[in-house]
């Protein structure tokens, strides 16, 4: 756990987020992420699945076990903690009298993210996926619109994807630790979405397509071959899905 912040901190003060130590409720949350991380290791996740190489074959995720459901998630949680270090690292304007709020309450988001991608890493140990190369060309880190618009789609999207990844999950420790993930993206999605558009927190009418049931009071639930498909706008690395 001590080796996993450490490479964390070190990474992010590569990125220029931090000008100062790691603060206290950073360093729980790294914590926290590499304890649930050597839990899963000892639940017998460290194997050595023999994925190809990111630099020549691209990501395999196989379904026919947990390890492919994982991988997934690691790969979308890659991508969510690129955008939001992206985000910290950009001249972002968030606007309003809420503007410092709005600020602090990103790089709370920020640390969640990357506290999610390095549990994902941890947990997998030799069976992870490499590094995914991303595309944000699409997005202008400068404008709060286009900052908050994908954010919301990231977040939206990322809870669709666990609910639909769950009923694959064949682990009770795993589908545990994955619910108590997917609610942190809804709580994500929730404050983006009222950022946007005061009130609209709980309105899941916008998101139907996604699969959401509004009269059920029912979130999103998307296979991961849907995600994927969706997500793929930002994600350079060939993703490559077996036994779906």
């Amino acid at each position: 756990m001590k080796n996993n912040e450490l490479e964390t901190k070190n990474e992010l003060r590569e990125e220029s987020l931090f000008d100062k130590t790691v603060g206290r409720r950073s360093f729980l949350q790294y914590a926290g992420a590499g304890a649930a991380g050597m839990a899963l290791v000892a639940a017998g996740c460290k194997k050595d699945r023999g994925y190809p190489d990111m630099n020549t074959g691209g990501a395999t995720l196989d379904f026919k076990d947990d390890f492919g459901v994982l991988n997934y998630a690691y790969a979308l949680e890659q991508l969510e903690a690129a955008f939001y270090i992206q985000v910290a690292n950009s001249n972002t304007p968030f606007s309003g009298t809420n503007a410092a709020a709005k600020k602090a309450y990103f790089q709370d988001i920020q640390f969640h993210e990357i506290a999610h991608r390095e549990f994902f890493k941890a947990a997998l140990g030799t069976a992870a996926i490499g590094s995914l190369e991303v595309d944000f060309s699409s997005i202008n880190f400068n404008s709060e619109a286009s900052v908050l618009a994908t954010a919301m789609a990231f977040e939206d999207l990322g809870v669709a994807a666990y609910n639909g990844a769950g009923p694959r999950i064949k682990g009770g420790t795993y589908l545990l630790l994955a619910g108590k993930i997917v609610s942190v993206e809804a709580r994500h999605a929730a404050y983006v979405r009222d950022l946007i558009s005061n009130g609209s927190f709980a309105d899941l009418n916008s998101l139907a397509p996604l699969g959401a049931n509004n009269a059920g009071g029912l979130d999103a639930a998307l296979a991961p071959d849907k995600v994927l498909a969706i997500a793929g706008k930002y994600i350079k690395t060939k993703i490559n899905l077996i036994n779906l």
